[in-house]
């Protein structure tokens, strides 16, 4: 229950009244001066208490409206949110009705054959999406099985298996890690995750670029931090888009025609915040893009 502005002034009538009560009763006494006292403690009390009670409203206030903020802050990504939704799955069912009712009027082999394959790239299209989707909310929920990770091999693990897409021939990878003189210090957390969130990126740059571009990945002690970075030179993000890219089911401009769930960031960003990192891009449209993770080190 929200508290009311008007108790304000209850105790600062009340402590009033009684100092007036107070100063103006005839007493024969002569302690007189106690009286007075007496009088202007009881007034200075209920103004005391009058203004902790104003600070208790002023406080109500701001909580209230912090709490519509979030609310309504809510409300709007989820509205968001099914808007992405609702466009994502509404292409794919659509292409399927259509070519599900091609399919019972084409008597070519050649051409049922490639209605049945669009289909069948259609359905593969949603089962990614709702695969995602259910990594991303088991993601926020369930607990993480935290180890200690030797981060130099697994960024090499994982720089190995971008090296082995059939995408990647043509671009030029370099992976960059100190080794002298020491190498990364170990992380705590799950390595599976881990190599989901710089497999995406490192899958993003390559979707993103194209031959001959470079992508690079390198990490660097820094403090009490792993500092992981990977960048590109491909068509970089629009300062426009780039406080949306962490969004589910976002799409920028050049996301457009390229394969993906739209919520490869998203799952990214949630796994570097249950390993309680941080995650940051710089970009520049027609230059590239930098990704930068930091890790706590541990201790």
């Amino acid at each position: 229950m929200r508290f009311r502005w008007p108790w304000i002034f209850v105790p600062l009538g009340l402590g009033l009244a009684a100092g007036l009560l107070i100063h103006f009763t005839p007493i024969n006494d002569p302690l007189i001066y106690a009286q007075i006292q007496l009088s202007l403690l009881s007034v200075a009390f209920s103004i005391l208490v009058s203004l902790s009670l104003a600070g208790l409203y002023l406080q109500d206030m701001r909580d209230h409206e912090l709490v519509s903020y979030a609310e309504e802050e809510f409300s709007q990504d989820r509205r968001r949110f099914l808007q992405r939704l609702d466009h994502e799955l509404k292409n794919p069912l659509t292409a399927i009705l259509a070519g599900l009712a091609n399919l019972s009027l084409e008597e070519d082999p050649k051409e049922r054959q490639t209605t049945l394959e669009s289909v069948t790239s259609q359905v593969n299209r949603m089962r990614l999406l709702v695969s995602e989707l259910r990594k991303l909310a088991d993601l926020e929920i369930r607990p993480l099985d935290f180890n200690t990770v030797d981060l130099t091999a697994l960024l090499e693990e994982t720089f190995q298996l971008i090296k082995d897409q059939d995408n990647a021939g043509q671009r030029e990878l370099s992976l960059t890690l100190p080794h002298a003189p020491w190498p990364l210090p170990p992380v705590s957390g799950d390595p599976d995750l881990l190599v989901l969130a710089f497999h995406n990126l490192l899958n993003n740059a390559l979707k993103f670029s194209k031959e001959d571009d470079t992508i690079e990945l390198r990490a660097f002690e820094d403090g009490n931090q792993v500092v992981v970075e990977i960048a590109d030179t491909g068509p970089g993000i629009p300062s426009s888009e780039s406080e949306h890219i962490w969004e589910e089911l976002y799409r920028g401009e050049n996301a457009r025609g390229v394969p993906g769930s739209g919520l490869g960031l998203a799952l990214v960003k949630a796994v570097i915040s249950r390993h309680q990192g941080e995650i940051g891009v710089r970009s520049r449209s027609g230059e590239g893009t930098v990704f930068t993770i930091r890790l706590p080190v541990k201790r």
